[in-house]
């Protein structure tokens, strides 16, 4: 056996387990998955995922296959009672490559994330096992996992075996085992926020063979009724979803019922042309853990926070946790960075997560309205608003969504230097082109880890041997990106355009450059970009050793192997840079 028997395991296999398994898959990173349930759920629970987190499930090599059995671009509405249209919103824009609104049906989702897995022969899932307990050191986790028999999805009781108990030794483990988090639980660790009153029937229905059930409703709607507050969901093949809002006396047992179900469902659609798959009454909690790392072992999704439904961000905050945390673990397993790296995992992603819940809980808030008279007032401001100019651009283009932006002194990368700079914010991702009329999205090009982009100009032009070497060790591409019309022409390059590890493009919709112009890059400057698409700081053509040994210095790494010479590269400089808060010297670069 081996030091360690894996790099990283996982417990659960939800979307946020599946999702880091293929990021991690991807990077070469060994990876054992534990998963309770022996069977597969194969109801559907998400039904929703945006341009965010497509974005995520591209770098994951499956976003393609996943859009494919996904409806996209549909209108979200609120209605009221009777159907009319309070407000709308719809957006065609794309600005980070994919659609903004995208309703699924998650069987599909995790069954094309885990067929995904079958491409690592390092990535191992293991069904039906139950993790017992766990200790760690300041080296490595131990894992206690047993065979388990469950007696159906989300039960408490469960089958064990003790003959069945194996041990693994694993550099890190992450909890991605949902609410009620194993992990999280024997952590100690609590989870604070608010827990709501209000019980919902969901009702998940397929409509049956040859039956178009639900063409009459192709769109999301939030029903602002106060008589019965409702959600209607359109899921792709023939699926959808109902959620009607609890009065305080009914009772879970009548509304489960089926002639209840029945009667409700007549509202909308013949009960005689569709399945029930699923009802099931549940409240909903809008909560975050204390803290979501205990040295080397970490939580994410459902185990870190929980949020309410009402804007489907439940499943895509885990999504953005595990791409969040899988680079940084890559980074520590493959690359040797510090351990305290992942100190900026949750200052990074808690700010927005939460950002995430209390827009959910504003939604709640106002689809729920159950008094007439308030729910009269907020009817006649909605409608209002979509008169007031620039305000109903806002609420059509869902502008309320909290920005992929994080806190300023609480990332890893280059300080923002000012109110707008791009430190921290996620890039866009256009599309570009490349020299031989080929279209691709700009993350196809960026590569798998970090990526620094020169300005008109071949960054390896501009930096230093040594910083070249640096930056090649760590995976880093190198791009140049031309205006529209704006590429060399007429005279034989100088050889620097080849390369495994160099890509030029041509920015032929100019979002790309003016996206580097506003976030202050000019001519032969250069900016750094994140294994994640953020940005981890600019620098002009004189000054990208500083950034390169910023990024050095900010992944803790006192040398790196250079792929093409056997020896370390070292540098000098102050180890204690902590992310977010590099040196003064550094904040010129980023100007």
């Amino acid at each position: 056996m081996t030091a360690f028997d894996y790099d990283v395991v996982i417990v659960g296999l939800g979307p946020t387990g599946l999702t880091l398994a293929n990021l991690l898959g991807r990077r070469g990173v060994s990876v054992l998955v534990l998963e309770r349930e022996p069977e597969y759920y194969g109801l559907a629970r998400a039904v929703y995922t945006d341009d965010e987190g497509m974005r995520v499930f591209q770098t994951a090599g499956a976003a393609d296959e996943l859009a494919a059995d996904m409806n996209i671009d549909s209108t979200v509405q609120w209605v009221r009672g009777d159907g009319s249209v309070l407000a709308q919103f719809h957006q065609t824009d794309r600005p980070l490559g994919w659609p903004v609104v995208n309703f699924l049906y998650q069987p599909y989702l995790e069954n094309t994330l885990e067929r995904a897995l079958d491409r690592y022969p390092h990535v191992t899932v293991r069904r039906g096992r139950e993790v017992l307990d766990f200790d760690q050191n300041n080296e490595s986790v131990n894992v206690e996992h047993v065979e388990c028999r469950g007696t159906g999805y989300g039960k408490s009781s469960h089958d064990t075996d003790p003959r069945t108990t194996e041990r693994v030794r694993t550099k890190f483990l992450v909890g991605c085992d949902g609410g009620r988090s194993i992990v999280r639980t024997n952590l100690g660790i609590d989870m604070n926020g608010t827990s709501f009153p209000e019980r919902w029937l969901v009702v998940d229905l397929k409509a049956k063979d040859g039956i178009d059930a639900f063409r009459h409703l192709p769109y999301f709607n939030f029903v602002c009724d106060p008589v019965l507050p409702i959600v209607s969901c359109p899921q792709p093949d023939r699926h959808h979803r109902f959620e009607f809002m609890l009065s305080e006396s009914q009772t879970k047992e009548e509304m489960e019922e089926p002639e209840t179900v029945r009667r409700y469902l007549a509202r909308f659609v013949d009960p005689d042309e569709v399945e029930v798959l699923r009802k099931l009454v549940y409240t909903f909690n809008a909560v975050v853990a204390d803290r979501w790392r205990d040295r080397r072992i970490l939580i994410a999704g459902d185990a870190a926070h929980m949020t309410p439904q009402f804007i489907g961000q439940g499943m895509n905050s885990g999504v953005r946790d595990a791409d969040n945390l899988s680079w940084k673990l890559g980074a520590i397993i493959k690359h040797g960075a510090d351990l305290r790296i992942l100190d900026s995992y949750e200052s990074e992603r808690r700010p927005h997560a939460k950002a995430m819940i209390d827009l959910s809980v504003l939604n709640k808030n106002i689809v729920s309205i159950d008094n007439r008279l308030i729910a009269a007032a907020r009817d006649v401001g909605l409608t209002t608003a979509l008169r007031v100019p620039g305000l109903a651009g806002w609420i059509r283009g869902a502008k309320m969504k909290p920005r992929p932006r994080f806190r300023r002194g609480a990332y890893l990368g280059l300080p923002r230097p000012r109110l707008r700079g791009s430190a921290g914010t996620l890039a866009p991702q256009p599309d570009v082109r490349t020299y031989d009329g080929h279209r691709l999205r700009f993350d196809d090009v960026l590569g798998l880890e970090f990526a620094i982009i020169g300005r008109g100009v071949d960054p390896r032009a501009v930096l230093e041997p040594e910083d070249i070497a640096v930056l090649r060790a760590l995976g880093t591409r190198f791009v140049t990106v031309y205006p529209l019309g704006g590429r060399p022409q007429g005279e034989p390059g100088d050889g620097r355009s080849s390369g495994d590890d160099y890509s030029d493009i041509e920015d032929h919709t100019g979002a790309l450059t003016k996206w580097l112009g506003k976030a202050g890059v000019g001519s032969a400057g250069m900016l750094l970009l994140r294994p994640d698409r953020y940005v981890f700081g600019t620098a002009t053509a004189t000054q990208g050793s500083t950034l390169v040994k910023e990024l050095v210095g900010q992944l803790g790494l006192t040398s790196v192997r250079s792929p093409t010479a056997d020896a370390n590269l070292r540098y000098a400089f102050d180890t204690t840079v902590t992310a977010g808060n590099a040196p003064d010297s550094a904040q010129g670069a980023a100007r």
